[in-house]
């Protein structure tokens, strides 16, 4: 009986894990869903939307496949759609019925002008003149426009025949798919989901297999073994007679002695029966190896998630201009441009990444370089790496970003400003300053919340961010006497300590060689560069402003001239060497200021700045 319920056991093990791995094979299904895209009307670009992306839940695999090279790129619709305002594209979205369609998105044609003798109305006439100025923004035609390396986009891909892109993407976002912008877009695209298949009755099936399986093999050895005990003749025979033992004693030792013990059987079956277990041990531990997670049924509720903290972006407020890995490219691709302009002293090629303040420095130095062989070449724009990022939360342009990155060999600082003007042009520099060594910065919104640009004549400030650059001037001028002179932190000012100092140096050797025929005056202005500024989480604002440091040198008789003996700077920069009227002496400051509040107890503080020649002129 015990080799039935053996066999029994047997057979229901296996019929069980038979079952159990069938349902991780077979019978398991896909592991992914393709949804293919199919396109009627040829165009040079495709946008595939993010309700097409988020149909099914789980990453995403974008395939696209056609002849040459491909291109892919995502970011928010808003900013594909502004890219793509003056062009041709197929769209690919879900309908009513959660079916994607495709839709051939057609430019909107330019508003004629009113005809001659047709009532204008001022309004539209503004209208118009606004439109004008975007449209002129605009590239002009959309034919060979490569999508390819635009500041827009969050991230890109670039593959030959065959590209796939993992991606996990939010509904906001969508991914364009174009060639080179001139080629009709790859044809062939799909995207893939994968599958959560789960089969909550395998790991039990599997496992309790190869427990009936040992109970079995159990059931097995102990009919062996009840087998071989009840060995010998089963009926009885006649009793047999009782008789003494005889004691054998051998004479002849060298004959030897025949034992009446033997090797019992006894022995061989326990070896037997230890080889017998370890198979059944070993293949339940290899079926237990290969059950995963979801091979198991999950019991009780869904653990709720422990809350963490989170920073809410107020009510209304837009997204941020850029994320951080994009600050993060877009600033090595400056770097990169302006090193290649610095060594080439190429201001037009300056020219595409630098703009303002930072880029009138940059021709400057290219001049003076130009001339003279042993003139220093600017600071290299810093890249990596990024310390804080704050972007300018807005939908539209232009749009802002102000970055601070750490230089490891010097150890020091540098805070940026960054703008892109329109959705086809590229972020340029407009500013750049070097941190204080002491600087704290103010408290600032995550970079995926981003700041609002706080407007030039905003009163929610302790000054107005146009006015901030007149004031600290006045106070470099005046020192203690200005009006502004308490609005302004003194303590840790290394910009007002040092134009001091420097204003006393040259202004007493100039006394001592040359204050009876000339006359030397110093001058802080604000510089033609407009203000920026972005606020900060307790209501005040990081403000970017621009000075001039004029300094003016005149003769005080009509027979006195200015010369300028080894003053090899304003010689090239003027052109001449001497003067009967004088000289002036400009210098750009690019400065940072953080100003609080008009309820706050806190003084505008300096938060870094930078400073060099701007230009030298004859009066």
């Amino acid at each position: 009986m015990r080799f039935v319920w053996a066999v029994a056991a047997f057979v229901l093990a296996a019929v069980m894990i038979g079952a159990g791995i069938a349902q991780r094979t077979v019978f398991q299904g896909p592991k992914t869903e393709t949804a293919t895209i199919s396109l009627e009307d040829e165009a040079p670009y495709l946008v595939v939307d993010g309700a097409v992306l988020n149909q099914l839940p789980g990453t995403q695999t974008l395939r696209a496949q056609g002849d040459g090279e491909i291109f892919a790129s995502y970011g928010r619709t808003a900013d594909v759609q502004a890219w793509l305002a003056d062009a041709e594209y197929n769209r690919v979205t879900l309908n009513d019925e959660s079916e994607i369609v495709t839709t051939l998105v057609e430019p909107e044609p330019a508003e004629e002008a009113p005809a001659e003798g047709d009532a204008a109305d001022p309004a539209t006439d503004e209208a118009a003149d606004a439109e004008t100025e975007e449209s002129a923004d605009a590239p002009a035609g959309t034919t060979g426009r490569n999508p390819a390396g635009s500041d827009l986009w969050l991230d890109e891909y670039q593959q030959s025949d065959i590209l796939i892109a993992p991606l996990q993407l939010p509904d906001e976002m969508s991914v364009l798919i174009a060639a080179d912008g001139t080629a009709a877009a790859p044809a062939s695209v799909s995207v893939t989901w994968p599958l959560q298949s789960t089969t909550p009755w395998a790991g039990p099936l599997i496992v309790g297999g190869a427990i009936l399986m040992a109970v079995g093999a159990f059931l097995y050895i102990l009919g062996i073994r009840h087998a071989r005990r009840s060995r010998g003749p089963r009926r009885k025979g006649l009793p047999l007679a009782v008789t003494e033992p005889i004691d054998i004693t051998i004479d002849d030792p060298d004959k030897g002695v025949i034992s009446s013990s033997t090797r019992t059987r006894r022995s061989v079956t326990n070896g037997r029966r230890a080889f017998a277990v370890l198979p059944v041990v070993a293949v339940s531990a290899l079926l237990f190896t290969g059950c995963s997670a979801d091979s198991w049924p999950q019991f009780g509720s869904t653990p709720t998630p422990t809350p963490t903290a989170t920073v809410i972006a107020p009510e209304g407020q837009q997204a941020p201009a850029v994320t951080k890995a994009q600050a993060e490219r877009i600033l090595t691709r400056i770097a990169s441009t302006v090193a290649d302009a610095d060594a080439a002293l190429d201001g037009d090629l300056a020219a595409t990444r630098l703009e303002g303040a930072a880029l009138a420095l940059r021709e400057t130095n290219y001049k003076l370089r130009a001339s003279l062989t042993d003139y220093a070449a600017p600071s290299a724009i810093l890249s990596k790496p990024l310390k804080i990022i704050l972007p300018q939360a807005y939908d539209g342009w232009p749009r802002s970003v102000i970055a601070v990155v750490d230089d490891a060999e010097s150890k020091t600082s540098s805070i940026m400003v960054m703008t892109q003007q329109d959705a086809w042009s590229d972020y340029k520099l407009s500013y750049a300053a070097s941190l204080e060594a002491s600087t704290e910065m103010p408290a600032l919104a995550p970079a995926y919340i981003g700041a609002t640009q706080v407007e030039p004549d905003s009163p929610f400030l302790l000054l107005a961010p146009e006015d901030v650059a007149a004031a600290y001037a006045d106070v470099l001028n005046k020192g203690e006497e200005s009006e502004f002179y308490d609005l302004f932190e003194v303590e840790g000012d290394q910009l007002r300590e040092s134009i001091a100092a420097d204003r006393q140096r040259r202004l007493e050797s100039f006394n001592q060689t040359a204050s009876s025929t000339g006359t030397l005056e110093f001058a802080s202005t604000p510089g033609s560069q407009p203000p920026f500024a972005l606020a900060t989480v307790e209501s005040g604002a990081i403000v970017a402003v621009n000075l001039y440091e004029s300094d003016t040198v005149k003769p005080t008789n009509e027979d006195a001239v200015i010369k300028l003996d080894g003053n090899t700077t304003v010689k090239t920069l003027s052109g001449v060497d001497q003067s009967a009227t004088g000289f002036q002496t400009t210098f750009s400051d690019q400065v940072f200021f953080y100003v609080p509040g008009p309820g706050s107890n806190e003084k505008i503080t300096l938060l870094g700045y930078s400073s060099d020649i701007l230009d030298a002129k004859v009066l």
